[in-house]
């Protein structure tokens, strides 16, 4: 192998491990509980590596807005609702949690429009997510 081509082997092993690196919300999109979600958050945090918001992402996902390298796409879709308890009823813990994972922008709008006082869907687009709250929109 003549070192060209080695060097373009190397570079295709280094992107493809990038892109590997970078989570995503795939997967997580419908929610769960909170012990689900906060060790991703951590570890992201721990790291340092992107972590990609895509497509459907309600409830508990929108907990990986606290992740510090997170973007969102424009063309997601974050639903936000009350935090719950075990007893399927609103919980005060469980939203403020949730709320303490969003920015202060994000933070005081959802206060505001008491969008999280009941269990109610509400949607923001990423776009919106990106444009009036102040995320990062991620790469193409």
């Amino acid at each position: 192998m003549n070192a060209t081509r080695f060097l373009a082997v190397i570079a295709v092993l280094i992107a493809s491990t990038a892109a590997v690196a970078e989570g995503s919300s795939t997967g997580h999109g419908q929610g769960g509980r909170f012990i689900y979600f906060d060790p991703i958050v951590a570890q992201y945090n721990r790291t340092g590596e992107r972590f990609r918001i895509q497509g459907h992402c309600q409830s508990a996902c929108t907990l990986f807005l606290a992740i510090r390298n997170v973007c969102i796409e424009r063309s997601a879709t974050l639903l936000f609702h009350a935090g719950g308890d075990r007893r399927k009823g609103v919980s005060a813990w469980g939203t403020d949690h949730m709320q303490r994972a969003y920015n202060a922008r994000l933070r005081a709008f959802v206060r505001a429009n008491h969008t999280m006082d009941t269990f109610e869907f509400h949607a923001i687009s990423g776009s919106d997510m990106i444009t009036k709250f102040g995320y990062r929109e991620c790469p193409r």
